[in-house]
C-alpha cells in the first residue's frame, strides 16, 4: 500500500513539473511578443508620423466553405498607431460571395472574430504581415472585451 502511495505521488511530481515548464515556456513566449508589440509602439511614439494613418495590415487567405475552389476567402486586418482600424473578410464560394467589416479599437475587436479574423489581427499588431497564415506561430493577446452596443 506505500509503495503504490509513492508510485503516485512521484508520477503526480512528474506531471506537475512537466505542467510547469510548459506554462514557464509559454509565458516567456508571451511576453516576449508584448515586449516586440511595446518595442513597436515606443518606436511609433516617438517618431513624427500620423498616429491615425493606417500602418499596419496582414491578409490571411483561407478556404472558409471548404470547397475544392482554393484558398479564395480572406480576412484583412488595417489599423494605426493606436490600434484602432478594421477587419474585412471576405467569404468566396462557388456562386456566392460574402463581405462583413468589425471595427477594432485600442487594438481589440468589438465584435466576436473567427480564427481567420484574429489571426490577420494579431499578425497586423506585431507588424507580421502583409501576408501570413493560419499556421504562423503568433501569440493571443489575452482579452477579449464584449460585444458593445
Amino acid at each position: 500500500m506505500l509503495v503504490a502511495v509513492a508510485v503516485a505521488g512521484v508520477v503526480a511530481g512528474v506531471a506537475g513539473l512537466s505542467i510547469a515548464v510548459v506554462a514557464h515556456n509559454r509565458v516567456n513566449q508571451v511576453v516576449e511578443e508584448c515586449a516586440e508589440a511595446l518595442r513597436r509602439q515606443l518606436k511609433v511614439a516617438n517618431s513624427p508620423v500620423d498616429h491615425q494613418a493606417l500602418r499596419d495590415l496582414a491578409i490571411v487567405h483561407y478556404d472558409a466553405l471548404k470547397e475544392m475552389s482554393g484558398h479564395r476567402s480572406f480576412s484583412l486586418a488595417l489599423i494605426n498607431a493606436a490600434g484602432d482600424g478594421v477587419i474585412i473578410s471576405s467569404i468566396n464560394g462557388r456562386t456566392e460571395t460574402r463581405t462583413y467589416a468589425k471595427v477594432v479599437r485600442d487594438g481589440h475587436a468589438i465584435e466576436t472574430l473567427s480564427p481567420e479574423e484574429n489571426q490577420a489581427l494579431r499578425a497586423a499588431r506585431l507588424g507580421k504581415g502583409p501576408v501570413v497564415t493560419m499556421d504562423d506561430p503568433l501569440p493571443d493577446f489575452g482579452r477579449t472585451p464584449s460585444p458593445q452596443t
